[in-house]
């Protein structure tokens, strides 16, 4: 049976939309370290690329055996924005991309609302999006879990089956098989292409090369 038609692409947000997780890595590894845990940046992209910041939080309080308290993180916020701010932009290609696909399209990420406004609003991304962003905050389990693809699936009115996720993460990949979607697994970035390969998925490594493969099916 052929695969039924695109009618929804969800695209996540660091690494594929915007390039931060180059930028983030190297800071998560000062930040990890100040807690007591050094890790490599190759240990934090196996590790952490593509979950979200409240399941990194239940990583680093399991391994330290002490609780953070709430506000831990606000030392290193500041290091995170002026990073963003000085070094951020569009993943290469994806503005070309954006431009030559005309299959409806949102966003659903890992990262807070907050945080998507920072950085999708430094790249001019922004606009693109606007009523269509969808945050693992607003579900109970993210990636690799389904929740937050078949929850903006739902508020797009779109059938999982009809739905394409363009990730960068091999959480993300594995989060839209888990929902019924086929994926396309972006390697140009930190993500080494065996760990996106999979049934459903597409690797591919040039985001201009997103409009021919959603256009294929």
């Amino acid at each position: 049976m052929a695969p039924r038609p695109i009618r929804l692409v969800i695209y996540d947000c660091d690494g594929v939309l915007v390039d931060s997780e180059r930028l983030a890595v190297k800071v998560d590894v000062q930040v990890l370290a100040s807690l007591g845990w050094p890790m490599t940046e190759a240990e934090v992209v196996e590790r952490f690329v593509g979950k979200s910041d409240a399941h990194m939080q239940r990583e680093i309080e399991a391994h330290i055996g002490r609780k953070l308290p709430d506000d831990w993180d606000h030392a290193f916020r500041g290091v995170y924005l002026e990073t963003f701010r000085r070094e951020l932009r569009p993943v290469d290609g994806i503005v070309e991309a954006l431009g030559a696909i005309e299959t409806p399209t949102c966003v659903a990420s890992s990262g807070t609302h907050e945080k998507m406004r920072f950085t999708l609003g430094l790249t001019g991304l922004l606009d693109r999006f606007a009523g269509r962003i969808f945050s693992a905050t607003e579900v109970a389990n993210g990636k690799p879990a389904p929740d937050l693809f078949l929850h903006a699936a739902a508020r797009m009115g779109v059938a999982p089956a009809e739905c394409a996720v363009v990730e960068d993460s091999r959480f993300g990949v594995a989060a839209a098989r888990a929902a019924g979607m086929r994926a396309l697994g972006y390697a140009g970035g930190l993500t080494p292409a065996g760990w996106l390969e999979g049934p459903d998925t597409v690797v591919f490594s040039d985001m201009r090369e997103l409009p021919r493969l959603l256009a294929s099916g």
